[in-house]
């Protein structure tokens, strides 16, 4: 692993690192705390032989000297010294306590001998180190001199005496509280590194080179607000995520340079990738670029494209695969540019062989002609074989990919299942970035400084010269918008009038086409696949105008959708 390599481990674990740091605060807070406050006093020793005056026996007396210094610094802590000392102060502990609390050591380059002794209270710890260093002194001298006659070779004298010491020899608590940060951090580190070590889903790009060469067009970021705003029209002008499409679109036009047709499926390794988003998204901006696209939700097992756009579902497809009715009566406009939708229609028990059949490529061929670019739902790869059968039959998969939910071993079966199938032009799309994992942030933040600086309720212009207001919403009446009217006639699919007679949010009044209604909130259910014929590339399908479509001839035909909210 490379060093950006653990600064993003460590990043994408912050929330850990944190937690671990004021777990480790904490416990040395509480052993700070906890732990009794105690006092160390000091005294010193001197050690020497008698003077004889003679050099020689100075020389050797300090030689004998050093040899017997460790000899004494171990004595400090026998029971022959310490049992006198517990009999003095009347302590109540043993002498294999007491050793705990008492500590002698020396220097090799010095005679002198440091008796520590540590207690609770700094009168006692100095108490206890005097009793120490006088039986020391006793019981050496009594073993050097057993006799007790004649000078004795070694002399033992207090070079210092101890005294009640003024602060405490504990740790202070904040040194404490700092050890148990640093021991904290320590664990939330190595934690990280484990995880990541363990950890088999997909977390950036790093990951992705380490299986595939496909390209990544585009990075999205995860936006909790995706579930109540997942089109690209209900965000504001400047947003992040909606720059991802933008991004996506331009990065598609220059990979599908040398495609066999400009059809693009959108899939994912498992469901819930943000697939369908993805392709509604692409569809979109690529419509708002001035190319006329067509979106075909090819997921006819979990079709959600047409729920998401506000469309009827009654017909679709499946319709037009089983040779019910054409696709361009089939075909919904969207929003006021050049977008149609091809819903799914009704599930069909036999999604496989549908999609494999020779309609579909018909179907496929049919729409690549008639429009700029066609944009494909098609379901997962993994879960069933549809996709696969729709990836020999485009020019370019698009592979969804979530960061943090789908795994690597997923995405690299995926991409082989293509590769097995001739599917090699793919490009992959980044779903669901944190800012943590450092994907996006940067460029972000960059592009967040290049957004106009206008306060709340302030009146700014979109890409087609409508004004807006910031913080409200645009208005879907507005006729001055390329498509609300004046848009040329055109024919083939799709290209049915716009131009007159059209209601404020562009959709043609049922009057107008007599006898006949839009599928839309009344009426659509009375509808079956026997009464679909053609009436222009509305998305029109013919049926029974009620009674109430007379009274009212926009409320009884309306056609639910989203457009500009």
């Amino acid at each position: 692993m490379e060093l950006k390599s653990y600064l993003r481990v460590l990043r994408q674990n912050v929330a850990l690192l944190i937690a671990a740091a004021l777990v480790g605060a904490l416990g040395g807070l509480g052993a700070g705390l906890l732990t009794p406050r105690a006092y160390t006093a000091q005294t010193q020793l001197f050690v020497s032989i008698p003077n004889t005056g003679n050099a020689t026996d100075l020389q050797q007396g300090s030689a004998f000297t050093q040899e017997r210094m460790q000899t004494y610094v171990d004595m400090a802590n026998s029971r022959s010294v310490l049992r006198p000392v517990i009999a003095e102060l009347d302590l109540d502990v043993t002498p294999d306590v007491l050793a705990k609390r008492v500590r002698a050591s020396s220097d090799p380059q010095t005679v002198l001998i440091s008796i520590e002794a540590t207690d609770r209270s700094p009168a006692q710890s100095a108490r206890i180190a005097e009793a120490v260093a006088t039986s020391l002194v006793e019981v050496v001298t009594d073993l050097e001199n057993p006799t007790g006659t004649g000078a004795a070779p070694v002399v033992i004298s207090v070079a210092e005496a101890a005294e009640p010491p003024a602060h405490s020899s504990s740790m202070s608590l904040w040194v404490a509280v700092v050890l148990g940060v640093v021991a904290g951090l320590v664990f939330g580190v190595g934690a990280a590194l484990l995880r990541s070590a363990l950890d088999t889903r997909l977390r950036g790009r790093e990951a992705l080179r380490r299986i595939t060469r496909a390209p990544v067009l585009t990075t999205v970021p995860a936006d909790p607000t995706t579930a109540r705003t997942p089109l690209v029209t209900d965000l504001p002008a400047h947003s992040i995520r909606g720059e991802a499409f933008r991004r996506l679109r331009t990065n598609l036009k220059y990979a599908q340079v040398g495609d066999s047709t400009s059809s693009v499926l959108v899939t994912s390794s498992v469901e819930g990738e943000g697939k369908t988003t993805s392709s509604i998204n692409l569809a979109i901006v690529m419509a708002k670029a001035g190319k006329r696209v067509a979106l075909v939700d090819a997921d006819l097992r979990r079709p959600r494209v047409a729920s998401m756009l506000g469309l009827e579902n009654a017909a679709g497809i499946t319709t037009a695969l089983v040779g019910a009715a054409e696709v361009g009566d089939l075909l919904q406009a969207w929003g006021d540019d050049e977008l149609y939708v091809l819903t799914a229609g009704e599930i069909p028990p036999n999604p496989t062989e549908l999609l494999e059949s020779q309609q579909m490529a018909r179907i496929i061929a049919q729409l690549t002609a008639e429009f700029d670019l066609v944009v494909i739902d098609g379901p997962p790869l993994l879960p069933v074989a549809d996709g696969l059968v729709l990836a020999q039959q485009v020019g370019r998969v698009i592979l969804v990919a979530a960061v943090g939910q789908v795994r690597v071993a997923e995405v690299q079966e995926a991409l082989g299942a293509l590769a097995l199938v001739d599917a090699d032009r793919v490009g992959i799309v980044l779903n669901k970035v944190s800012a943590a994992n450092g994907e996006i942030g940067a460029y972000g933040h960059a592009y967040a400084r290049y957004a106009p600086d206008v306060e709340h309720g302030a009146a700014v212009r979109d890409d087609f010269g409508q004004e807006l207001t910031v913080g409200r919403e645009p208005d879907r009446e507005a006729s001055g918008r390329p498509g609300a009217g004046g848009r040329e006639a055109g024919g083939g699919l799709g290209g049915g009038p716009r131009a007159e007679g059209l209601r404020p949010d562009g959709l043609r009044p049922a009057s107008q086409f007599p006898g006949q209604a839009w599928a839309g909130e009344q009426g659509a259910d009375d509808l079956d696949a026997g009464d679909l014929t053609a009436h222009g590339a509305r998305g029109r399908v013919s049926g029974r105008l009620g009674a109430h479509a007379e009274e009212d001839e926009y409320e009884s035909a309306r056609l639910v959708r989203r457009g500009w909210q």
